[in-house]
């Protein structure tokens, strides 16, 4: 009987301890391949600090930027596998293993930026975050980090035609291969981490992506000329790994699907400040307007865009 209740005490105190231990701190370990400063990454930092005083201090979650854990397309399998925790990733590597992202990178699909908030902080955004349970992640939250736009090394992009024979670089998606073949270009896809290179000894003619990427990487020193054609709004998306958020205690889950605004905002608004100040610095990106550019797509393109309103409407930018 003593040696029955001994065993009892033991295995309770096990257990208590086990609760405690787990009651006491959790580190998740988040990826991004941008570096400290940028709007994504200061965006998950800050998402760590809701949790951490919503938790009084026992989830904490570490930022890995500067993509130290590996590219976005090998972090996104880690992720899966419960190497990494979380991970902040452009909606477009995520094309070929979860399909239902694929419409969010379409171009000209979003008529503003208010626009693409409405859209993945409704219903059709909770619906792409369910898409990935599937496939081992678990979709939190979109974030803002502005609108994707050309630069080259050779001449700026005014129009589709300048396009034609480029060789640009694109994320590692087949909807974007497809899109810049649609555009006339040749698309090259690589890692975000081999972009300066490839510009700078001319395996590629440019790129696409958006201003705070553009300045971080440092490109605008290979590639004077940015070109403000804003032809996709594609989001970012922070995934957590379905095997670490299992492990989560029900209680707390909420806390990480919540998508409260403020963060989202905060990435947006680091992004325009950014923009603002390489007003200031780089050569000023060459005017071109987004209706030309629709007008002179191809008629494969413009027969797939056509039922959207963003086909509607148009805006020209200019470098003021």
């Amino acid at each position: 009987m003593r040696k029955t209740a001994g065993m009892l005490c033991v295995a309770m105190g096990l257990a208590f301890a086990g609760t405690a231990a787990q009651a006491q701190e959790i580190t998740l370990r988040s990826a991004d391949i941008h570096p400290d400063g940028y709007p994504t990454v200061e965006a998950v930092k800050y998402m760590g600090q809701l949790l951490s005083e919503r938790s009084n201090g026992r989830i904490k979650v570490e930022v890995m930027n500067s993509g130290v854990l590996g590219g976005e397309k090998d972090t996104i399998e880690q992720t899966r596998f419960g190497v990494i925790d979380m991970n902040r990733v452009n909606a477009a590597p995520f094309n070929n293993l979860v399909k239902e992202t694929m419409v969010l990178g379409m171009p000209f699909l979003f008529r503003s930026t208010e626009h693409m908030h409405k859209t993945v902080d409704g219903p059709i955004g909770d619906e792409v975050l369910a898409a990935f349970e599937p496939h081992g992640l678990i979709g939190l939250a979109f974030y803002d980090s502005g609108a994707r736009s050309f630069y080259s090394t050779k001449k700026p992009i005014e129009n589709l035609a300048d396009l034609k024979g480029l060789k640009i670089r694109v994320q590692q998606s087949d909807l974007w291969i497809a899109m810049m073949q649609a555009f006339g270009a040749n698309p090259t896809p690589m890692p975000m981490g081999e972009v300066y290179s490839s510009l700078e000894t001319g395996v590629v003619d440019g790129a696409e992506n958006n201003w705070p990427s553009y300045e971080s990487a440092r490109h605008f020193e290979v590639a004077k000329n940015y070109s403000l054609t804003e032809h996709s709004l594609n989001p970012e998306i922070l995934v957590i790994s379905k095997m670490t958020w299992d492990k989560l205690s029900p209680r707390i889950r909420p806390w990480f699907v919540r998508r409260p605004r403020t963060p989202l905002a905060r990435c947006a608004n680091s992004g325009a400040r950014a923009r603002r100040s390489r007003k200031r610095r780089f050569v000023p990106p060459a005017q071109t307007s987004s209706r030309s550019t629709r007008r002179s797509s191809p008629p494969q393109w413009r027969r797939s865009t056509t039922s959207s309103s963003a086909t509607r409407n148009s805006r020209t930018f200019s470098s003021g």
